[in-house]
């Protein structure tokens, strides 16, 4: 499935991946390949992302930067404070603030 994070001031990510993890109003869930569609509003929390062709990295929004985190080579980390999802024909749109 492909996946877009957006903010106001750029786009933080775009890319091909295996899973999404949201943090959503009522908990955490997860999107995989072919997930029915679904639109959420997600909380204050962290975005994790299963990938093949990324580094396990820790983006901070608020300073602008990239944290190398540890040594899970196939998921990224986007903190987010609030924002929207929607998935729709395997494509996730993340409007993170």
């Amino acid at each position: 499935m492909y996946l877009e994070i957006v903010s106001p001031e750029a786009t933080l990510f775009s890319s091909e991946v295996d899973s999404v993890i949201a943090p959503g109003v009522d908990g955490e869930f997860q999107l995989l390949n072919n997930h029915a569609p679904i639109v959420s509003v997600l909380t204050e929390g962290t975005i994790r992302i299963n990938t093949h062709s990324q580094s396990h990295l820790v983006f901070d929004e608020l300073h602008g930067s990239i944290i190398p985190h540890n040594d899970d080579k196939k998921v990224l980390t986007v903190v987010i404070n609030s924002g929207t999802l929607e998935m729709k024909d395997n494509k996730v749109i993340i409007l993170a603030d």
